[in-house]
């Protein structure tokens, strides 16, 4: 976990385990958070209306940690099963799709070198399910907008944090996320980057992903 030729925030290089667990091959969509709203009958998000943003297939962007969270919860409820983000440890275990050590989740090879780079994310993010796979079948696992995780964020944290299933300080004032954004000048991050907001900003590059313990199909 982490990279020597990266910011400060992503050193040391350290080895982590994370317990089996399962993540969504995609961002959650428009019609998937749709369904929320109607069954809680919360609001909707600041783009919802948005053309640029408001596709069903898109992300659902501008949703708070808060809203995700949420999200987990009312999923779990409804389904069963225990739905939540994941850590940081485990998205970037799994944005590495198998790859040790290499800069993104195809290999080193710059984000320019994807096919279409060029014509994607000229207003929004794009509909999910378009790109190319990474090597654990998951979509778009480091861009088209920035994902939540469940960990508080410490600039610091891996001077100090455990090797096994590390779950991120006990508090603090930011929310971690991961992956790349629609709106950056490089749109697809590496796997190792780290980035953070207060976890009640609601920004129209902010979306999330759900998790669960244990192997799911």
């Amino acid at each position: 976990m982490g990279s020597e030729t990266g910011q400060e925030n992503e050193r040391p290089v350290h080895g982590v385990f994370v317990d089996s667990f399962s993540l969504a091959k995609c961002q959650i969509t428009n019609a998937e958070y749709a369904l929320f709203l109607s069954d809680t009958g919360l609001a909707p998000t600041l783009c919802w209306s948005d053309p640029d943003f408001n596709h069903p297939e898109q992300p659902v962007v501008a949703v708070s940690w808060f809203d995700a969270v949420r999200y987990c919860e009312w999923l779990s409820s409804v389904s069963g099963n225990p739905y939540r983000l994941p850590s940081e440890a485990e998205w970037e275990y799994a944005a590495r799709g198998g790859f040790e050590r290499k800069l993104f989740p195809w290999g080193d090879e710059p984000p320019q070198s994807q096919p279409g780079y060029s014509e994607c994310w000229l207003k929004g993010p794009e509909p999910v399910g378009r790109s190319l796979p990474n090597g654990f079948g998951l979509y778009e696992i480091c861009e088209n907008l920035h994902e939540w995780c469940s960990d508080w964020f410490d600039a610091g944290y891996y001077s100090y944090s455990p090797d096994r299933n590390p779950p991120g300080p006990d508090t603090g004032t930011r929310r971690a996320s991961r992956g790349g954004s629609w709106r950056h000048h490089i749109k697809i991050s590496r796997c190792a980057a780290r980035s953070s907001i207060p976890p009640e900003f609601q920004y129209a590059d902010y979306g999330f992903r759900i998790a669960r313990d244990g192997k799911h199909t």
